[in-house]
């Protein structure tokens, strides 16, 4: 088999010539191509174009990538686009692999209407973003973020919005939206706080370390913390909204570094001028990068972050070997 990878500027051509050493091993073809920006924030500012607006929305033309394109039976990409246009190029392709938990950048039904399959690399940077996860949440909570924030403008803070109730983890009830390997992994590290674990989701049906609730109005009644970490779809759009927001009570914090699509930001805007809830933390929103104009950026109860949930040098640099083993074992 004939595969053509594509890097970037976070897993780069060496990091793709290591991870995929397995086809190699296999007897596969290799040809790695660069798709690297002048800077990350560059590369990040396609991608999220690609995101909103889907793969077709930047075509890729540069010839010393696509050179004999029509020669490959697989592509390998994590940010690169794999549109209409690159796919009728590839006339000989069979398999598309993402080195992403998403499949964003790349026109699935047009791909599917080829017979091409495509895989992503679910659970690649779980691990980097359960961590991130329980980071927000202290950071709010105890208001390290706000207390930075001060400290860089040389003022020693300590009216914090919580002042007269700022809690610890041990003890408190967690409620956790979407029990999957996320879900699942922030709610091991929370164990370790001594804090009791309640889980949202129709798909898993037991855990050894969490209690289920099957009525989700119930979980956010019952919670002190929430925290989601569900699949952007049809069915979970803006599951997070002003119903919600009115059942947390003005104790409660809420964490969201999963998809903006999952909460009502204009609803959560509203519950946090209001002070109907304690404290946000987001890491997603639904205009990225966050704009100057933002009611957001006003308050002083929500810790925000530039959706880097998931970006670690670890999660990288693993995830090209993740894709290539996972994909010679089913592929065999």
């Amino acid at each position: 088999m004939k595969i053509l990878a594509f890097g970037d500027n976070l897993i780069d051509p060496e990091m793709l010539k290591n991870g995929l050493q397995a086809f190699v091993d296999n007897g596969d073809e290799v040809v790695i191509r660069d798709w690297s920006h002048d800077s990350v924030e560059d590369l990040q500012a396609d991608n999220i174009k690609v995101e909103q607006n889907g793969a077709n929305s930047i075509t890729i033309s540069d010839p010393s990538l696509l050179k004999d394109i029509d020669q490959f039976d697989m592509i390998i990409t994590q940010f690169t686009p794999i549109g209409k246009n690159l796919i009728d190029r590839a006339t000989n392709l069979k398999y598309i692999g993402v080195l992403r938990g998403g499949m964003e950048n790349v026109d699935l039904d047009y791909a599917k209407s080829k017979g091409i399959e495509v895989m992503n690399t679910a659970g690649r940077n779980a691990r980097a973003v359960a961590e991130f996860t329980v980071g927000l949440m202290l950071a709010l909570t105890r208001n390290i973020g706000l207390m930075n924030a001060k400290m860089h403008q040389d003022i020693w803070f300590k009216d914090f919005p919580n002042k007269n109730y700022v809690p610890e983890i041990g003890g408190k009830t967690i409620g956790i939206i979407g029990f999957g390997h996320i879900g699942q992994m922030v709610a091991g590290f929370l164990k370790g706080f001594g804090a009791r674990i309640i889980y949202y989701d129709p798909y898993v049906d037991k855990s050894d370390i969490a209690e289920k609730y099957t009525d989700l109005d119930e979980l956010v009644k019952e919670a002190d913390i929430i925290s989601i970490h569900m699949r952007a779809t049809k069915e979970t759009h803006h599951i997070i909204n002003q119903h919600i927001f009115e059942l947390m009570g003005p104790n409660t914090y809420f964490i969201n570094d999963a998809r903006s699509a999952l909460v009502d930001e204009d609803a959560l805007i509203k519950a946090l001028q209001d002070h109907k809830i304690a404290g946000a933390a987001l890491d997603t929103y639904d205009n990225e990068p966050l704009p100057s104009d933002s009611p957001l950026l006003k308050l002083d109860n929500v810790v925000l972050t530039s959706h880097s949930a998931g970006t670690t040098a670890d999660a990288f640099r693993n995830t090209p070997k993740l894709f290539a083993q996972r994909f010679l074992a089913g592929h065999k």
